[in-house]
Order: C-alpha cells, then structure tokens, then sequence
C-alpha cells in the first residue's frame, strides 16, 4: 500500500541518538543526587516527552529535584555532551527518494521539545523534508495519539491513509489507538517481541528494509 502520510518518530528511528541520550540522562541523574541509571533503564523511556520521561525513570521524585534533573539533561543534550549524533546511514537519501514521489507527504512525531527539535532541523538541514511536525511539550506526550490526531486535521489526510514508523511501543500504541497503520524498526530501543505486542503491519531490520517498503519495492 502506498500511504499518502508517512509518519517518523525522530530519536532512534531516522537519527542514532540514543547513545546521546542515554549519557546525558545518566549524568543528569547524578547532578540531580537521584541516583545512578542504567542504560536499559533510559532506553525504556526514550521515546516519551521528557516530563513523562523523568516521572516513569524515577518513581517518587520531588518537583524541585525532577526540574533539577530536567535543567541538567537539558544542558548536556545542548552543550556538554560530544557524543556524536548522525543520521542512520542512508536516511538522507531514501527520505529525498520519498520526497520525490508524486503527492508522498511526511512528518514527525517525536518526544522532543519544540525548541529541541527545531534546533535539530537547523543544525541537519532537515527541516524541510518534512511537511509538518509535533512535539511532546506542545501536544499531548506519547503514547497518547494526540498528536497523531493533528497531523491528520492539519495536513487533511484520513487516517487509513496514513502510517506511522517507530522504534518504541510508544509510536506503535498512540498509531494503534486511532486506528493508524504502524510499522516498527528493530535497529533502536525496543525489542521484536516488544514491538509485536502492538500488532505493527510489518517490523524493518534496517534502514534500506523500511524504506523499500515504504517506497513500495
């Protein structure tokens, strides 16, 4: 099926930043006198705005030490942490493919922030690709499908024609719960199995898998 809308969450399924993320939120923990976190812990939340993000790693915390903790993710995520952020290899390519394709529009949902985004978009010159986008701190966070929801309204396509593309069961549950089809990638956080539960219409291994079937090849 050829999907008028095509749908991206950003972290983990169109740009390798969990390792960013997951170093910053461990280092943030510690300044925030929270505690150490593991990696698998932070990968389980990647996916979700960061309020919802911060409230599910760590059961229990006070305002004043979750504002802590989300001042000092932030200033690592922003200045303090080199590690690398890239698109997966080939997604530049395979998105200018789509691009091309006669009526083809395409999105973003993600956790980020307005502000986190917008500065990814400038600093990948990637903006453009896109037709529309949301964000966790100007919608409703995943999964809820709210945000799902306003891209439909906004670009005026019905949702059965429409899919969106994720790495969590996050992406999968908010496309899940309107009625949207979902396809899962494996090379990000969450598992197959994990995955599965959420009944995706197939699950990617990579990059070139996807987007040959998003392309319809």
């Amino acid at each position: 099926m050829q999907y008028e809308l095509i749908i991206f969450d950003w972290d983990g399924t169109l740009m390798d930043s969990v390792p960013r993320i997951v170093s910053c939120m461990q280092a943030a923990a510690l300044e925030a006198e929270w505690g150490e976190l593991s990696a698998a812990e932070v990968e389980d939340i990647i996916g979700l705005g960061l309020p919802e993000a911060i409230a599910q790693l760590c059961p229990g915390i006070l305002p004043a030490q979750a504002e802590r903790l989300r001042e000092r993710y932030s200033h690592h995520f922003v200045t303090a942490d080199a590690t690398p952020m890239l698109f997966f290899a080939g997604v530049e390519a395979q998105i200018a493919r789509l691009r091309g394709r006669e009526q083809q529009r395409l999105a973003v949902a993600t956790g980020k922030s307005r502000r986190g985004l917008d500065r990814i978009f400038a600093e990948t010159d990637s903006g453009a690709w896109f037709h529309a986008s949301r964000t966790a701190d100007e919608t409703r966070s995943k999964p809820h499908p709210q945000m799902l929801s306003e891209l439909l309204v906004e670009l005026e396509v019905p949702v059965e024609r429409a899919v969106m593309v994720g790495d969590t069961e996050y992406d999968l549950e908010m496309a899940r719960a309107i009625g949207m089809d979902r396809v899962g990638v494996t090379y990000g956080v969450h598992t197959p199995e994990r995955l599965a539960r959420s009944q995706p219409k197939w699950i990617a291994n990579s990059i070139n898998e996807l987007f040959d079937r998003l392309y319809g090849e």
